[in-house]
Parts: structure tokens; C-alpha cells; sequence
């Protein structure tokens, strides 16, 4: 098999990167969805003043995460055809990574929204951390031991 030149490497990478980001686009719109028609139901008045300011961070967060999940497609756009895959790709990356904390951000701060006005506070603030920590361990945690242990062991792939 002929070795990929560089500019086949950042190619793959970059359709590697959009199927991941494929994933995340979708979670991160439901989220969104939800979030915005939360608002318009007939109940939302009746929300304490910490479920508001709870609600509008959630929102922030989501809209943040979907702005940086959606980042690479005008990203491309606007550096297509100027030979800057390389950048093209470094940025995608960044992007993808910072919307992933944005959207865990979003989602720990919706159940805390959502768990409030089920349990109680305090209950939710439990509930929440331990689910923001369960996303943290297997989206970050996880891949970045396994980043350290394939250092270690140069021919694994």
C-alpha cells in the first residue's frame, strides 16, 4: 500500500473529525430544542428565580456548544481552496473540543434545572455534579489515559 502524503493524512483527519462531530451535532440540537420550547410551556412562570438563572446558563452553554460543533462547516467555507488544511483541521479539532465542554456544561446545568424542579436542590446539585463528573470521566478521563498508555507503547494504532 502507497503511504498517504500529508495532505491525504489531514483529508482523512478532517472527514475522521466531521463523522465525530456528527454525533455530537445531534445531541447538542435536541438539547437546544428543548432548552428554547422550555420556555413557551405554561409552567415556566411559576420557576424560582435559581431555575430561571439556571435555565438562561443552560441555554448560553447549549447555544455555545452548538456554535462551536457547527464552527468547522463555515470554517471550511471561508478557507476552502486557500491551502489551509492544516489549520483547517487544528481548528476543527479545538472547536469539537470545546464544544464537547460547552454541551457537557449545558447538559450538567438542564438536569440541574430539570432534577430542581423533581427533587429539591440539594438533591439536584448532587445528581447533577455526579452526571457532569460520569460525562468528564468517559469523554475526557478516559481518552486522555488512553492517549498516555498508547505514549508508552509506540506501535499501537
Amino acid at each position: 500500500m502507497t503511504p498517504e502524503t500529508p495532505h491525504q493524512r489531514l483529508t482523512r483527519n478532517y472527514g475522521e473529525m466531521l463523522q465525530e462531530i456528527r454525533v455530537a451535532q445531534t445531541g447538542v440540537q435536541f438539547l437546544l430544542a428543548f432548552l428554547l420550547a422550555l420556555a413557551f410551556t405554561p409552567r415556566f412562570p411559576d420557576i424560582t428565580e435559581f431555575q430561571r438563572t439556571v435555565y438562561v446558563v443552560a441555554l448560553l452553554l447549549g447555544a455555545a456548544a452548538t456554535a462551536l460543533l457547527i464552527a468547522p462547516a463555515p470554517f471550511h467555507r471561508l478557507v476552502f481552496r486557500r491551502r489551509l488544511k492544516s489549520h483547517l483541521v487544528a481548528a476543527t479539532g479545538w472547536f469539537t473540543l470545546c464544544g464537547l465542554g460547552f454541551l457537557v456544561l449545558s447538559l450538567g446545568a438542564s438536569m440541574l434545572l430539570i432534577l430542581d424542579v423533581v427533587l429539591g436542590t440539594r438533591q439536584a446539585v448532587w445528581l447533577s455534579t455526579g452526571t457532569v463528573s460520569w460525562f468528564l470521566v468517559w469523554w475526557f478521563v478516559v481518552p486522555m489515559l488512553s492517549r498516555r498508555h498508547g505514549q508508552r507503547h509506540p506501535d499501537s494504532r
